[in-house]
């Protein structure tokens, strides 16, 4: 009953922040767009985050905007985005556009001296990529600070995971993440190729980035890639799926699957066509070791260890990690005969960020140490540059390796 009551009232804090006074230097913060994201991203950690303000937003509809701000209570509007970047009273912007649009906005934002915070994926390229946060603006003394939002990587439980594993003895580590049919329309901006749409750029941009952050390095070859395309009519330069295999320098092999209009995976029959509901799975496998133990003569004791991490992307709301340890005692002779084995099983969660609340989520976790960086104090986690760089290179060689062509550098229409 304490597991459940803790479950509800954990959500019911994020969902429902407590409000706290605004400190006079707060960090005031700029939308560019009227986004579906900003309100759990931006808007509601926001409001429990003393040094932080969202005082504006721009929207290419200005009736939209007008709307956006009346519900989410922002006291002033831009008639344009480059207004709302020419605003002196704004300190930094979170742009959640389409992925075609976020290099133009966030070099524009720059070259206004302000900070950003840009939804991933970062840019539309590796090209873009490289220019953007190589860019001299982000290389001379007090320029602002430039953050891809990979919120996951914010939460405690995500570096609870990486002490629990050994990146340079993984053998096999897999990714599966899925939206359930319905939840994005195939008209939406995400389904469209000159937004620099596609599911390996949106849910799966999750999945390779994890497996980054695992191997604790960059692959050394895509192996393989397929992807699902869209119905007939729709956009052909689609992925709505996409799967993908690489391997790392350890000799160890990375793989995804994303879907974001998925459905299926279903025992029964009659559901093969009903939205698929599944948590975001990661699972890593390692090398088997050989560990001291005292044994007869002519035995050993091997121990391979499996790291199994529930709902990822948004722990907050409820995770799990498995780690299982699977015993194997056998003959050191040549028929290597097993003398016995089991499995050790345990289970860890991690809500709480040091001394913090436990409903703190991945989103106020970000936008703590994006605060943190732009006050020049130490911050929990972050995002480098070059990282953002080498994330983007690898989705175009995925892009490549499945026969697509990687997202283009002009967004049109």
């Amino acid at each position: 009953m304490s597991s459940l009551m803790s479950f509800l009232w954990r959500n019911y804090k994020c969902l429902y922040p407590s409000e706290v006074s605004k400190q006079n230097d707060g960090l005031r913060i700029g939308l560019l767009g009227a986004s579906k994201i900003a309100p759990p991203a931006v808007i509601s950690p926001a409001k429990s985050h003393p040094e932080v303000i969202v005082v504006a937003v721009a929207a290419r509809d200005p009736k939209r905007a007008q709307a956006y701000a009346k519900k989410y209570r922002i006291p002033i509007v831009h008639d344009s985005y480059q207004s709302l970047l020419d605003d002196p009273a704004i300190d930094a912007i979170y742009i959640a556009l389409p992925p075609g649009h976020h290099y133009e906005w966030a070099i524009k934002a720059l070259k206004a001296e302000k900070h950003v915070l840009l939804e991933k994926p970062s840019v539309s390229n590796a090209e873009e990529a490289a220019k953007l946060f190589r860019s001299p603006l982000l290389s001379k003394p007090g320029s602002p600070v430039l953050l891809e939002a990979f919120h996951y990587r914010f939460y405690p439980a995500w570096q609870k995971l990486l002490s629990l594993i050994d990146p340079a003895n993984i053998v096999e580590a897999h990714s599966a993440s899925y939206l359930p049919k319905g939840i994005i329309p195939l008209y939406d901006i995400r389904c469209q190729f000159k937004l620099s749409g596609g599911c390996l750029m949106d849910l799966g941009t999750y999945n390779v980035s994890i497996l980054r952050q695992v191997f604790d390095t960059e692959p050394d070859e895509c192996l393989e890639a397929s992807y699902r395309g869209m119905p007939p009519g729709y956009d052909k330069e689609i992925d709505q799926a996409f799967t993908a295999k690489w391997r790392f320098p350890n000799g160890g092999i990375g793989s995804m699957v994303a879907d974001m209009i998925a459905d299926g995976g279903y025992s029964i029959p009659m559901m093969h066509e009903f939205p698929r509901i599944q948590l975001p799975k990661l699972e890593i496998k390692h090398r088997e070791v050989i560990i001291e133990d005292k044994l007869p003569s002519g035995q050993e004791h091997a121990v391979q260890k499996t790291v199994i991490f529930w709902n990822y992307l948004l722990p907050h709301i409820y995770h799990r990690i498995d780690i299982l340890e699977q015993h194997t005692i056998r003959s050191t002779s040549g028929d290597r005969r097993i003398v016995k084995s089991w499995t050790e099983t345990s289970y860890v969660k991690e809500y709480s960020k040091m001394d913090g609340p436990d409903s703190i989520t991945t989103y106020l976790a970000q936008l703590e140490d994006f605060v943190n960086k732009i006050k020049k104090r130490p911050v929990f986690e972050w995002v480098a540059l070059e990282d953002s760089v080498k994330q983007m290179e690898m989705i175009d060689n995925a892009y490549k390796k499945a026969g697509l062509p990687i997202r283009p550098s002009k967004a049109g229409g």
